[in-house]
C-alpha cells in the first residue's frame, strides 16, 4: 500500500515537472493565436491530468506520466541534439515541444477515453501546431515530429480506460431478437 502510494505520488510529481518544465517566458508572445499556443500546451495535458482525477483513474494517471515524462525526454533530447533553426532564427526548433506536449494530452484522452472525448483535444493539439507555423517559431516538420512524438509515447504506455460495465445489446435470431448480457471486468 505504501509503496503504491509511494509510486503515484511520484507520478503526479514527475507530470508536474514535466508540465513545469514546459513553462516559459514565451507568454508574453505577440499575438492571440501565439499566446493559445502557449496556453493550450499547459491546458490539454492538464485537461487529461483532471480527467485521471475526475474518473478516479490511478492507473491512467501513471499511464499518462509515463507518456508525458517520455514525450520530454524525446523532444527536448532531439532539440539539443539535432540544434536545428527556426524560422525566426532561434536554436532547438526540431521537434517542436509545445505541439509534443499538447499531442501527447490529446493522444491520452483519446487513447484512454475514446474519440468523444479524443476529437476535441486533437483539435486543440493540432491548433498549437499551427500557431507555432503562424507565429513563426517553427517549420510545418518541426510541428508533424513534435506531434508524432506525443501521440506516439501514448500509443506505448496508454491502454484504454476498463471500468467494469454491464452492457445490453440487441441481437438478430433467426426466430426473432433477442438481448445479449455482458459484463466487463477491467
Amino acid at each position: 500500500m505504501i509503496k503504491n502510494i509511494a509510486v503515484k505520488g511520484l507520478s503526479v510529481f514527475f507530470i508536474a515537472a514535466v508540465l513545469m518544465t514546459c513553462v516559459s517566458s514565451d507568454a508574453e508572445a505577440g499575438n492571440g493565436f501565439t499566446l493559445y499556443g502557449d496556453i493550450a500546451r499547459i491546458a490539454i495535458p492538464a485537461a487529461a491530468l483532471a480527467m485521471t482525477a475526475a474518473k478516479g483513474d490511478k492507473d491512467g494517471a501513471i499511464q499518462f506520466g509515463e507518456a508525458l515524462v517520455t514525450t520530454a525526454a524525446v523532444t527536448y533530447g532531439l532539440q539539443y541534439t539535432v540544434n536545428a533553426e527556426g524560422p525566426d532564427g532561434e536554436e532547438h526548433s526540431f521537434p517542436s515541444g509545445h505541439t509534443s506536449i499538447a499531442f501527447a494530452g490529446a493522444a491520452f484522452i483519446q487513447q484512454r477515453y475514446g474519440w468523444t472525448y479524443g476529437a476535441p483535444a486533437y483539435l486543440a493539439a493540432a491548433l498549437v501546431g499551427v500557431s507555432r507555423i503562424t507565429g513563426h517559431k517553427h517549420h510545418v516538420a518541426d510541428v508533424l515530429a513534435g506531434a508524432g512524438i506525443g501521440i506516439g509515447a501514448n500509443l506505448i504506455f496508454t491502454k484504454k480506460y476498463e471500468k467494469n460495465a454491464v452492457t445490453l445489446t440487441p441481437m438478430p435470431l433467426d426466430s426473432g431478437a433477442g438481448i445479449m448480457l455482458g459484463y466487463s471486468f477491467p
